[in-house]
Parts: structure tokens; sequence; C-alpha cells
């Protein structure tokens, strides 16, 4: 009875979820922008795919500088997007067909419109002022050199109390004061909410950088995040979020990890710690960042992709500790431009990217198109860009001399607006999300990559999204077994065994456009009988040992 009582409260590892970013999905009304009835309107597709759980990011109320992530007010739907009626009929329709709804919550800070931050900044006394991080001049400057992350120094000043506040992103986003308590209350009554009218989990935005060194001092050696990420407090103010909302609840958390490590992450996640659910880190996303610098472009190192991921594979598994496993979201480029071939091999390279991140230990996120191999839309001018970082690094990169041409190449690969075109539903106008002018352009290509096409095409992306899914609830495997990587030096393959009780799974990724070899030594397939359970290639080879892969090959072997 116990261990079935464990294995049900623990859903959230056998399931797959879907990011879906409302602004991007499907405008059911026409004005450009997409919405909760658009999203209502395209459950029994999401149902199809056979995913679980939905993950929204943000509809609260919003000014939309930093597209929702600057939340005004966290007990309303903003307008752009629907109503709480709305919203409580996509909780209804969502669990008609067997679909949990997860909502992205911003908790590190909010709008300089919220009704908060207004009261804070009417005079130094006020009860709101404790509520953000307010700090007098230093030798008339900032209180300390800490840059925010979407470029310049992380301090705003304010003329009518004549002191500054932190803003770690976007000045017009105010870091709370988690030091007090009143705070931490607030945020544990705004969860109780939105889990009382059904939500079933929350993602927590940058919630590692929530506890900051309280002497704010100056970094000597780095931009300051040192003093924040990981922060003194951050752990204790995660069980008392676990202690007053989750643990009343059947829920999942995910916490997005900024600049973390593997040992704080085994903490957040080991459940007898009782934090979160499960983490997102970022380092497999920053092979390509020379010096770890997004905003400068290098070349894809798979070596260095294959220790970090399998680094996090076996350390998190050793410590009991959980994984979210993912490729894209709406910060990231697509995955498949990235570090896989967007045109020739477009199909082969998604499918192994694909098999490659859900075949390995943790709960998989699949983002909005990118199981129809959706890629970056490649637009050349900066007008056809929306997103608040990219407009500031432009501007930025220009001022430091850049020419336009090379600003627009990194900005081409980098921005965060390569995730937010309109999701590719049809080869009609506007890729069928939506009868009016969308909010940000269409990326080129909609009319050969859609929906409409892929669901024609038994050989297509989607397909094999649905058959990977499929996989990970048919084979106990997939969820608990351990990861071992293999064949660690090869500059072109990615390969790894999971095992749980006397099964194995072996997986190998062809990561070039090359034919290289695969060779094992014969002693590791003895006493065993082996098949292919998917495979991006019609015809590939049956019985393991020495092949030759062809570009962006995959396969996942089992043997029992």
């Amino acid at each position: 009875m116990e261990l079935r009582h464990k294995l049900e409260s623990d859903w959230w590892k056998k399931s797959v979820v879907y990011q879906i970013y409302p602004k991007s999905f499907m405008d059911s009304d026409g004005d450009g922008i997409g919405d909760l009835q658009g999203i209502i309107q395209k459950l029994d597709y999401l149902a199809d795919l056979g995913v679980d759980v939905l993950w929204l990011t943000p509809i609260y109320e919003s000014p939309q500088k930093d597209n929702g992530y600057d939340i005004s007010n966290y007990y309303a739907i903003d307008e752009r997007y629907g109503s709480l009626e709305q919203f409580d009929l996509l909780i209804r329709e969502a669990r008609k067909r067997n679909l949990k709804i997860i909502m992205d919550i911003v908790v590190n800070h909010t709008s300089t419109e919220h009704e908060w931050f207004k009261r804070s900044r009417q005079s130094v006394d006020n009860e709101y002022r404790d509520y953000y991080i307010w700090k007098a001049p230093k030798e008339g400057r900032e209180p300390n050199n800490w840059e925010s992350k979407f470029g310049g120094p992380a301090w705003k000043y304010d003329e009518k109390t004549q002191q500054y506040y932190l803003h770690l992103y976007d000045q017009t986003q105010a870091d709370l004061n988690w030091e007090n308590p009143a705070v931490r209350k607030n945020v544990c009554d705004i969860m109780h909410f939105w889990l009382q009218r059904g939500v079933q989990g929350f993602r927590l935005d940058v919630i590692n950088v929530i506890s900051k060194d309280q002497d704010f001092p100056d970094d000597e050696i780095g931009d300051g995040r040192r003093f924040y990420t990981d922060g003194p407090r951050v752990h204790e103010y995660m069980r008392e979020l676990n202690r007053e909302v989750f643990s009343k609840y059947d829920m999942m958390t995910v916490g997005e990890m900024s600049s973390t490590t593997i040992d704080h992450c085994i903490r957040y996640t080991r459940p007898e710690r009782q934090e979160l659910n499960m983490v997102f880190n970022f380092h497999h996303l920053k092979v390509d960042y020379p010096g770890g610098n997004k905003w400068e472009l290098g070349e894809f190192d798979l070596p260095r992709l294959k220790k970090i991921l399998s680094d996090w594979q076996v350390e998190m598994h050793r410590g009991g500790g959980w994984n979210a496993l993912f490729w894209c979201n709406h910060d990231q480029p697509r995955i498949v431009s990235r570090y896989g071939c967007d045109g020739r091999y477009l199909k082969e390279s998604a499918k192994m990217l694909a098999t490659t991140i859900h075949m390995m230990q943790g709960t998989p996120y699949i983002y909005q198109g990118e199981e129809i191999g959706m890629a970056d839309p490649g637009f050349d001018r900066i007008d056809d860009y929306r997103d608040v970082e990219t407009l500031n690094m432009y501007r930025m990169m220009r001022e430091q001399g850049k020419s336009e041409q090379e600003a627009m190449e990194i900005i081409r690969r980098r921005s965060r607006d390569n995730s937010r075109t309109p999701m590719q539903w049809d080869s009609s106008a506007n890729a069928g999300f939506t009868t009016g002018c969308p909010w940000i352009p269409v990326a080129p290509g909609s009319s050969q990559i859609n929906v409409e096409a892929s669901l024609r095409d038994p050989d297509s992306v989607w397909f094999h999204y649905k058959q990977l899914v499929s996989l990970r609830k048919q084979f106990d495997i997939v969820t608990y077994g351990s990861y071992e990587p293999i064949l660690m030096e090869h500059p072109e393959l990615f390969a790894y065994l999971r095992k749980y009780n006397n099964e194995t799974l072996l997986v190998i990724s062809n990561f070039t456009d090359k034919q290289p070899v695969f060779e094992w030594t014969e002693a590791a397939w003895s006493g065993a009988s082996w098949r292919i359970l998917l495979s991006n290639y019609k015809d590939s080879k049956a019985l393991p040992g020495k092949m030759q892969l062809r570009p962006y090959e995959s396969i996942i072997y089992y043997g029992w």
C-alpha cells in the first residue's frame, strides 16, 4: 500500500509536460495575440500527442514589458488572454482529457506597476517599502556594481525617495525582499488561490535567486551573481513554501535554476528535504557560449554537451534528485537550428535530439512547435524583434562598435524571440495562428512545417514525439533506470545505457551529417536479446554491434 501511494504521489515522474507560450499558441478572436480560448480549442490536439501536463507561461495581469514575466496583479488574468471564467473553463476542459494544468509563477520580482511597488515608492517609511530592496546611493553611485541580466546596472534610481531599487532583470521588474515575512506570506496566499481553482502545480521562475547576500557587496571578479545565486536562505525559503503550500496538495513543482550547481539541485529536489519536485538547469545550453558569454557566437561542442548532461544524470540519480529534461523553452533558440540541422536534415536531426533527451532520467518537457520541428525564423531586421533583452543587447552592441551585420548575426542566433514566433498550425495565412495581424511575425517556412502537414505524414517529427511519449508510459526503465554514458570520447556520437531490474536500453545518436562508425565490444552484448524500440530511419540495423550510422541517425535498443 505504501509503495503504491508513493508511486501515485510521484505521478510527475512518469509524466510528459507540454509548455504553452499563450501569446503565440492560438488566437481565437483575431487580435493577433494567443488566448485561453485558443488553448481550449487545441486541447484535443495535445491529448492526442499523449502529454500529461500543460505548463502555461504567465497569463496574469501585466504591462507586458517582459511578455508577462512582469506581473502587476497575481490574482487576475490579463484581459489580452481572457478572464478568470475562461481560465476555469480551461481547467475543466483539460480535466475531461486527463490533462493537468500548471502555472508559471514569478516571485523573485514584480512589475513596477504592481500596487505593492507603487506604494513602496511613495515614501521611505511606509509598510510596503520593505517589500522591495531599496538602498541609498553609495558614494554618489549605485549601491553596488551588480549587473542586470538584461544588460546595464541592476539598480534604478528613484527621484522621489532618492534611493535605488534592485532589479536583477529589466528595470520594470523590481526584486522582492524575501527577508520580509509579509512578502513570503503573500506569495503563499497567491499560490493557494490558484491551487484552489484547480491548478496542479507551478513552474517557479528564477526561484534560486530570491535570497540575496544582505551585505550587498561589490563584486570585484564578476557581475554580482555569486552573491544571490542559490543564496544564503534559499533552501529555508523553499522548505517554508513546501510546508505552507506544496505539501497540502497533490501537485508538482519545478524550479528554474539560474547558474546553479548539481549539489544545490540535489538539495532542492531530494524528497526528504521537502523542497521542490524537480529543477531546470541550463548548463547544457551554454556549450556554444564562448567563455560563458551568451552574446558572442561559438561553435557547438558535443564532448562538452555529453559531459554536462551525463554528469547531471549520474549525480542527480546518485543523490536522489530529479531533473527536468528539455532542449527548448520560451527563452531559448530552437534546438533544431542550434544543435541540429534546420535545412536538409531537419526531420532527422529533430527526431535525434528528441530521442537523446527523452530517454534520459527525469521529466521531459516539449515546447510548443518543437514536436513539429519548428526552427529559428532568421529575422534579419531588428524591427521584427519584440523581446526586451534582445532590443537592449542590440542597442548595447551597436554602442560598443559592432556593425549592423555583426549585431544582427548574433541576434538571429541568440534572441529569445526565436522561440516566440506563432505556432504553425497549417499552411494558410499566418500559419493558422490568427485571422488578424500577429504580435510578432510568423517564421518563414510555415507552409511546409506545420501541424496539419505533420499529422498527414506518418514519418513526421510529430509522430516520433508521440512514440517517445508512449515509450515512457510503457517502460518503467525510462523513468527509473540508472544512466551510464559510453563512448564519451567519440567526437560525433552520443551514446548511453539505461538499466533497471534485468532490462537495458542503449541509446545511440549521431550529432553530425557525417557517417561515423559505432563500435562496442561483443562482450557487452552477450547474454541478452535485443530489439529496436525506435529509430529515426526506417531500416536501422537490427543487430547491435559495429555499424555505420547515417546523418543524424538515432536508435533506441531494448535488451532483456
